[in-house]
């Protein structure tokens, strides 16, 4: 457990993407079986415990210190790991001869009963240093935050294999080394992915050379997906020849992947999470053999739904009737990985794009339909399109893909480019802010802001986290401080009237109406744009403005 907490501590200490890889890569290296494996569940996020809940940690904690300390503590710390860490009183007539092996906490939490967790918490706990107790509750409530994503830590586990077959060492010497080995690139273990289970030790022993690569042949599995990067119209469309792209809506859903081959159907998210148990409708529906990339919406009488509605739906383990009903669920075809067993992701664009065509008309269904290209000749009639498009609110912009594109997993620099409208602002006023988590916990991060009503008074509209620099963040920490007007546990107060407040020029993506927010709208990914610390608090926007903007998004405009 000790080499786990370390990694775990030194993660959430390195802010370097290529530390972070080394980091991981030599802990996969040096710990044995199967700790190692169970460390990449966790780290990918593949492992959790249905029988261990963050309440028990409270009650653990709280059966030995006064339970309003702790919650001082706690909101003073921001992080329940953390604080139970460094508050956890330990009873040295209680303490263990020995610090539990991660392999032993995570079989025992596999199998425990919701009545045994606790007693197994107390005992680890009272085992490990502060380090290792922080690393115990992160690993069981699977909240590392360790700025570490998971195909981040695949690509790690990638980078584990040596340059040649290790060759077995007889008694008293060295070890040798036999063959090359090819390197691993993280999209080969994507493509297995969903085959292995963790502890993984087939994985390890293909990547050390001691076996071959496990079958990427299982039917239903996810494809790694192809990603674009974002379009610098100033640099690229000087360089970009039109007539080597085509066009098509970037849909305001979600990026899915629909699979069905070998009588196995299931539907995955662009990070291969399986959701198909939130859409049966859709699954039942989808009759053909092969594998569409494609956008997961919500369409009523052939228009697409905003967002929102389709939030509804996501995240459920399962729906009823009533939800189904309410809000069908269509997968929008950009793309077609398989087609009878065929792989077709080496095919250039163009001609992938034509067998899919054929393929949605050969299998008609009103689950599934085609996005449209968008016909251009010139990058200004694009800029024109991009600005007001006739389909309306519900895309938020185009994708470019070159022709003769494979179909690569990752980001490949060049072949596709993702050009999103310009986002909506809006000037409001910051009410509450609240302590952040991890390396934030120090610092009132997330912040509420608010407009004006025609009374004159400050309703909130939105919540953000994000958009500022670390030393914006010590400035607008500092105002929070230095103008609290009330307390209530980790979030404060803030003075904002219509003579003194700090006003945010707020960036999002959307609005929609929302019947539990005192505002009656909600924001789609706001984020901190600018501080506006030279505007006067009285000038920031009104409640009337947001609402006559959320009219023009549903009537398909509203942006520039």
């Amino acid at each position: 457990m000790r080499a786990f907490a370390d990694l775990l501590d030194r993660l959430s200490l390195t802010s370097s993407r290529n530390a972070k890889l080394v980091l991981v890569r030599d802990y996969l290296r040096a710990a044995p079986d199967p700790d190692r494996g169970w460390a990449l569940a966790s780290l990918t996020g593949d492992l959790s415990f249905h029988a261990a809940k963050p309440a028990m940690i409270r009650r653990a904690v709280e059966a030995r210190i006064d339970p309003v300390l702790f919650g001082w503590s706690y909101d003073y710390v921001g992080d329940l790991a953390e604080t139970v860490a460094l508050i956890w009183p330990v009873d040295p007539s209680r303490r263990p001869n020995r610090e539990p092996e991660l392999s032993e906490v995570v079989e025992a939490l596999r199998t425990a009963k919701r009545d045994e967790v606790q007693g197994l918490l107390e005992g680890w706990l009272d085992a490990l240093d502060s380090t290792g107790r922080w690393a115990l509750l992160k690993l069981v409530t699977g909240g590392l935050r360790v700025g570490l994503s998971a195909r981040l830590a695949k690509t790690a586990a990638a980078m584990i294999r040596p340059d040649r077959v290790p060759l077995p060492a007889r008694p008293g010497e060295a070890a040798e080394a036999g063959a090359p080995l090819e390197p691993v690139d993280v999209a080969e273990i994507e493509e297995v992915w969903h085959a292995l289970a963790a502890p993984y030790g087939d994985l390890f022993a293909w990547l050390e050379g001691r076996s071959d690569r496990p079958s990427a042949d299982a039917p239903g599995r996810f494809r790694p997906v192809m990603l674009a990067h974002a379009i610098d119209e100033a640099v690229d469309f000087a360089k970009l020849d039109p007539a080597d792209f085509a066009a098509e809506w970037k849909w305001d859903g979600i990026r899915v992947q629909a699979v069905c081959e070998g009588g196995v159907k299931r539907l995955y998210s662009r990070t291969g999470d399986e959701i198909s148990g939130a859409f049966p409708d859709l699954m039942d529906a989808l009759d053909f053999d092969g594998v569409i990339d494609g956008e997961l919406l919500v369409i009523r009488d052939g228009q697409v739904a905003p967002f929102a509605d389709l939030q509804q739906r996501l995240n459920r383990k399962t729906v009823g009737a009533k939800l189904i009903k309410a809000f069908p669920s269509v997968v929008r075809a950009y793309d077609l990985l398989s087609d009878a067993g065929q792989d077709t992701r080496a095919l250039p664009f163009a001609e992938r794009r034509a067998r899919l065509t054929d393929f949605v008309a050969a299998h008609p269904s009103p689950r599934l339909d085609l996005s449209p290209l968008v016909p251009f000749e010139t990058w200004g009639e694009l800029v024109a399109l991009r600005a007001d498009p006739p389909v309306g609110a519900a895309a938020e912009g185009l994708m470019l893909k070159r022709w003769d594109s494979v179909y690569e997993p990752g980001r490949p620099k060049g072949p596709w480019f993702k050009w999103k409208r310009d986002p909506y602002l809006l000037d409001a006023v910051l009410m509450y802010a609240q302590r952040g988590h991890g390396k934030r916990s120090s610092f009132y991060s997330d912040y509420t802001f608010g407009v004006w009503t025609e009374e004159g008074q400050l309703t909130p509209v939105g919540k953000a986290y994000f958009g500022f620099t670390d030393e914006e963040l010590k400035l607008i920490d500092k105002f929070v401080r230095d103008h609290t007007v009330e307390r209530f546990g980790p979030v404060r107060s803030v003075r904002a009237d219509r003579d003194f407040g700090l006003v945010f020029e707020v960036a999002f993506e959307g609005l929609q109406r929302s019947p539990r927010h005192r505002s009656g709208v909600a924001m789609r990914f706001p984020r901190i744009s600018r501080i506006r610390w030279d505007k006067p608090s009285r000038e920031a926007d009104t409640l009337e403005t947001v609402q006559a903007l959320l009219e023009r998004i549903e009537a398909g405009g509203g942006r520039a």
